[in-house]
């Protein structure tokens, strides 16, 4: 399946979830904020989150400052 991930395309297994996507990035356990059409994923919905064909998925790092 093909999705939409920061603008660029990316091509995913079939049913694939956020959490597979965010640990595939090696971004699992980060501050991230993930947000699939425009909606934002809470972290508690990850792995229950399924992507679909032609999603158009946004993720974007938390960063701390002082």
């Amino acid at each position: 399946m093909q999705i939409q991930l920061n603008g660029e395309a990316r091509t995913l297994e079939a049913e694939a979830s956020v959490a597979q996507l965010v640990e595939s990035l090696g971004l699992a356990g980060r501050r991230i904020a993930v947000e699939v059409n425009e909606e934002i994923v809470p972290r508690s919905a990850h792995g229950e989150t399924r992507l679909s064909d032609g999603d158009r998925v946004e993720i974007v790092h938390a960063i701390g400052g002082g």
